[in-house]
């Protein structure tokens, strides 16, 4: 395995998204990787719009949480949501594409700290997440002794 953080993250996210049946089940896109970094991006179906006419929130958390896993899951070693909050400032819209920017702002032991933005089609700020993530002792690929 490669020791350069963009081909691991790179390689990491090529495994994850073999193996993910949710995200490109939503439509989602996986826009780009690296260390500690991911961007996803969604349309909104006609079938996330809720009983008020706009993106219905776990669809939006469900974009951002992915985003979220792959900016933490890009050092090779493998994590999980340990606990995220996320507030919703604006609604999504039928029809419009979301982009979900990751970003790791720590990591230390087996914890990590990751702020996710949502944006529409216009770059106004749809959702902010906070993410935290846990080391679960697991990693994507063998090291060479």
């Amino acid at each position: 395995m490669s020791t350069d953080p963009d081909a691991i993250a790179r390689a990491c996210a090529d495994t994850m998204w073999a193996q993910d049946r949710a995200s490109p089940g939503l439509g989602m896109r996986l826009e780009s990787v690296g260390p500690g970094r991911a961007v996803l991006s969604m349309t909104v179906a006609e079938t996330m719009v809720n009983g008020h006419g706009i993106c219905h929130g776990g669809f939006i958390f469900t974009l951002a949480d992915s985003a979220f896993a792959f900016a933490c899951n890009s050092h090779g070693d493998r994590a999980v949501a340990q606990h995220c909050a996320i507030s919703f400032l604006r609604p999504g819209r039928r029809g419009e594409v979301l982009r979900a920017e990751a970003v790791e702002r720590i990591r230390t032991g087996r914890s990590g700290i990751t702020d996710v933005r949502v944006t529409g089609d216009d770059g106004s700020v749809v959702a902010e997440l906070r993410g935290n993530s846990r080391l679960t002792g697991g990693r994507f690929f063998e090291t060479e002794a």
